[in-house]
């Protein structure tokens, strides 16, 4: 889950309970969800300037901190629970659904379909069935040696180099994310976690030999991981820019009142050249190989472009 959902996420749990507990001081919400004095007030003043449909004065939330108590104020609707429209109910249930059809949804997921199915369909009839076609033909393999905990060889293509690599992974779970197909898998080769796309798979080999799967491996989970041949680069954002700690998967090494400090990983060494020419001055290139070469490479062939009237 990225940074963003995740913020969204305590917000709508916070809200109900400050509401439902008038007189909840700073560090009681702090305690309880697990925020710093700063995130809260951020958030606060997020829920400040939202409400319904209008946004006049009368529309929107109130949400302030005064004499260390949390004051949530014109936010009825966060009081009670909210009840989905059948189209809505449909939808969410379809989607369940769909990751059950998968093989990849955890019980509590089976048990919250199962409910939200009684409760659209009391009558118990059978009137929504998906099943995800098409599965690629090496999933069954891969899905087969993660459940038995067997080794598996692979020829992977890299798509941002072009390269193929041959890897020995020990397969977590296989699931479809986003129209592809995903293996969440401890790669040997590169000695940590790695997502690989199936279809980018060339050639996968069973195995004899045999790994401990982790009691709890984690759920296969679309996102970048820095790879041991990435560029990195340390930069330093103004609080103008901290939009790209929300935007990209990065690694904050400094934040304070006047921006961050983060490390950032990529593929190919212009991916960085081209973020830091759109940042301009609100973004300085602290540390990074290759980087500011590349950068100033950019910028001379956009001025000759346009310099040219090309």
């Amino acid at each position: 889950m990225n940074r963003t959902a995740q913020r969204l996420n305590r917000i709508l749990s916070m809200l109900p309970w400050v509401i439902a507990n008038p007189g909840a001081t700073v560090d009681e919400v702090c305690e309880r969800f697990g925020y710093s004095s700063k995130d809260l007030i951020a958030d606060l003043d997020l829920v400040f300037v939202c409400g319904l449909p209008g946004y006049g004065p009368g529309d929107l939330m109130v949400a302030y901190v005064e004499d260390d108590e949390v004051v949530v104020d014109m936010a009825d609707y966060f009081a009670r629970p909210l009840r989905l429209t059948p189209a809505e109910g449909l939808g969410l249930l379809a989607s369940g659904l769909a990751v059950i059809s998968s093989g990849q949804a955890p019980p509590s997921l089976e048990r919250a379909v199962e409910k939200l199915g009684a409760a659209l369909t009391p009558d118990g009839g059978e009137v929504l069935t998906v099943d995800l076609a098409g599965e690629p033909h090496l999933v069954g393999l891969l899905r087969k040696a993660a459940a038995e905990g067997h080794v598996v060889d692979i020829v992977y293509a890299s798509l941002g180099k072009g390269e193929t690599k041959e890897r020995s992974v020990e397969p977590w779970s296989v699931a479809s994310a986003l129209g592809n197909w995903y293996l969440s898998a401890y790669c040997r080769s590169a000695g940590g976690e790695r997502i690989f796309r199936v279809d980018r798979i060339r050639e996968a080999n069973f195995t004899d030999e045999g790994f401990a799967k982790p009691a709890h491996p984690p759920a296969v989970e679309v996102r970048y991981l820095p790879g041991e041949d990435d560029v990195r680069a340390t930069i330093r954002l103004t609080n103008r820019a901290r939009w790209v700690a929300e935007y990209y998967p990065i690694e904050i090494v400094e934040d304070d009142t006047t921006g961050l400090v983060i490390r950032f990983s990529a593929g190919d060494v212009a991916v960085i050249a081209r973020l830091l020419l759109r940042l301009g001055n609100d973004a300085e290139l602290v540390e990074g190989p290759g980087v500011a070469e590349a950068l100033s490479d950019l910028r001379a062939r956009i001025l000759t472009r346009y310099g040219s009237g090309a």
